[in-house]
């Protein structure tokens, strides 16, 4: 099961995160594309307008 996990992350390196400080932050949604994510980025700051988010590559897999 981790082994999955991995390869479908890699697949996706593009993250939508929500940061609450500069430690602590939540993956919202991954993407295969730069373009994709920045899309659903600019959706997700018009619905939310007060919350910290940005577009990131995660290499980080957990």
């Amino acid at each position: 099961m981790r082994q999955t996990k991995t390869y479908r992350t890699a697949l996706a390196p593009w993250a939508v995160v929500r940061w609450f400080s500069p430690t602590e932050r939540t993956v919202i949604s991954r993407f295969r594309s730069r373009s994709d994510a920045d899309g659903h980025l600019a959706i997700l700051r018009r619905l939310m307008p007060e919350a910290d988010l940005q577009v990131i590559v995660d290499m980080d897999q957990e």
